[in-house]
């Protein structure tokens, strides 16, 4: 705790007087799959882990660590990983500070916290999410991060030594209904980063320059509360930027914002990124009702099966065909993608964030009171590999590069909680 409270009191320093707090390490130049997971949903967009890697799949805060560090702040972002370094969001709530944190890959040592935004917080979000739950992306040299402050959703590009390159306004946000927050992850394409901000006071999709800031192009979505990230996939003979909510399932041409075809489903508000297998997209939520979908996204319009369960705050995951879903409540479904035929489900228990990751045949997931399964990727049954614990509560979902899992995990409660950044591997 005394850690902490120094690191905390060192970023609101810096906050006031403008300093970096940077460490000496060699920087990546490039965005290695095999070795980086560089955004939300690692290095494909679609939670799998780059095949051929072999991290335990038993452990806990003791057995098969490399290392464990605390968190200065708090923030349900996950781990973004390139090159010799880990950066997270993180949050110092009682100063109101948001900015970005870097550990060194190799041995989990702080190298340094840049602030980005002091003051002018949000009066109020929901109770689980927290102010720097949006997830890092990084194209190798840069860093991108989205936060909710002074009523709008700002965009800054870091370099990955933590300076700060440029800060955008990506539009207003502030919702009056529904005072939940924001956490959409930014994303990257091509030359671009694109942000969503939906909310019952406009949303739009935003998609500015990453080198400078520019923005490149803008649209508007209806005026509603949703959560999810975007992602762009190669689906049905094109690259198609995908986002759910708002009551439909969506695809725009990712270069210039323009709508390919939209489907309605799904519900009002969804906070997963969809997943995609062959021609098929696949999206779940959320409220006011439960909802999955299947939709062809050749722009027919043609909707494939839908079933009456939600995985709300969490994403899916595909793998040869099938999908596994840790749904609200608990429960862990395995559906046939091509007509969404349940294979088997299984009640594990618990409210579910974290999305589950794929890595060859098996699949981690956890639930928010920090229970983590592993299971064989198996259509034809629940086939559980092992369970542990890590911490009390478990909100991110983990990154998975070089044999190695970091989960980004909290202990204790109120004041006393400390949130920690663990690297698993033998």
């Amino acid at each position: 705790m005394k850690e902490q409270k120094f690191l905390i009191a060192a970023m609101l320093i810096a906050a006031v007087f403008g300093f970096v707090w940077q460490g000496q390490v060699g920087l990546a130049e490039s965005i290695d799959p095999a070795t980086d997971w560089p955004w939300w949903r690692g290095p494909n967009f679609n939670s799998h882990a780059t095949s051929g890697q072999n991290p335990p799949t038993t452990f806990n805060e003791r057995k098969n660590v490399k290392w464990l560090v605390e968190v200065p702040g708090s923030g349900h972002s996950s781990p973004t990983i390139v090159g010799d370094r880990v950066f997270l969001a993180t949050a110092d709530t009682q100063n109101q500070i948001q900015g970005a944190i870097c550990f060194d890959r190799r041995n989990g040592k702080q190298l340094w916290i840049t602030p980005i935004h002091s003051g002018n917080f949000p009066a109020e979000i929901h109770p689980k999410n927290t102010h720097a739950s949006s997830t890092i992306a990084s194209n190798g040299e840069l860093l991108f991060t989205t936060f909710f402050n002074e009523r709008q959703v700002k965009v800054s590009c870091l370099k990955v030594t933590g300076d700060i390159v440029w800060t955008k306004s990506a539009g207003a946000f502030d919702p009056k209904k529904y005072k939940f927050g924001y956490g959409a992850s930014p994303l990257l394409y091509k030359d671009l980063v694109i942000v969503a901000a939906e909310s019952d006071q406009g949303s739009y999709l935003v998609a500015f320059n990453q080198q400078n800031g520019d923005e490149v192009w803008r649209i508007e979505r209806t005026q509603d509360v949703s959560f999810s990230s975007p992602v762009v996939a190669k689906v049905a003979g094109r690259e198609q930027l995908l986002i759910s909510g708002l009551f439909e399932v969506s695809s725009y041409d990712p270069a210039t914002g323009d709508k390919l075809w939209s489907v309605p489903g799904t519900t009002q508000a969804t906070c997963g990124t969809i997943v995609w297998n062959e021609d098929t997209v696949f999206a779940s939520g959320g409220y006011p009702k439960a909802e999955t979908i299947a939709v062809k996204a050749d722009g027919s319009n043609q909707i494939v099966w839908t079933n009456k369960t939600k995985c709300y705050e969490q994403s899916m995951v595909i793998h040869d065909g099938y999908i596994y879903a840790f749904a609200d409540g608990g429960i862990l479904y395995c559906w046939r993608a091509t007509d969404g035929e349940e294979m088997w489900k299984k009640r594990l228990g618990g409210d579910v964030s974290s999305s589950p990751v794929l890595v060859n045949d098996n699949i981690y997931l956890a639930n928010e009171d920090g229970e983590v399964f592993v299971i064989q990727a198996n259509p034809e049954r629940y086939e559980e590999v092992s369970r542990t614990r890590l911490g009390t509560d478990l909100f991110p979902t983990p990154a998975v590069v070089g044999n190695r899992i970091y989960y980004r995990f909290g202990k204790g409660i109120g004041p006393r909680r400390q949130e920690y950044l663990i690297c698993i591997g033998e």
